[in-house]
């Protein structure tokens, strides 16, 4: 197995350009990024995906995520904001270490939807609400 990148630039042995931390979360710029500002928070401890990490754990990583959007608002001044979170190969993961990207956005700037949404038929939606709802 491979060492996990966020786990070394957590560990100090990648370098990174870190905007904030604290015991439990590291933020840092993204080295590919699709707006400037574009930071990523991930946990100190290794948790692949959003069903690995305890929930209190992804709570510290919640606060962190405001903590950084609020940062970004004052110092950047974006007309908004995405925060996206993907998890798996399927959902475009790329580093299999828990991460949220936080992304400025401005009026007019080059980032595009990430799908194409179209109204679902009201008997599908009672489907997936039957199927998520069972006991």
């Amino acid at each position: 197995m491979s060492p996990c990148t966020f786990c070394e630039i957590i560990a100090g042995r990648l370098p990174s350009y870190r905007v904030a931390e604290d015991e439990h979360t590291v933020a840092f710029l993204d080295i590919a990024p699709a707006n400037p500002g574009h930071t990523l928070v991930v946990p100190r401890a290794h948790a692949a995906n959003i069903w690995d990490i305890p929930a209190a754990a992804y709570g510290q990583v919640a606060q962190m995520v405001h903590k950084v959007a609020a940062l970004l608002s004052a110092t950047l001044a974006p007309d908004g904001l995405n925060i996206v979170q993907a998890n798996g190969e399927a959902a475009w993961q790329e580093v299999f270490h828990l991460h949220v990207h936080l992304v400025p956005r401005w009026h007019g700037d080059d980032l595009r939807l990430m799908w194409h949404a179209t109204e679902a038929e009201p008997d599908e939606l009672a489907q997936v609400q039957r199927r998520l709802t069972a006991t």
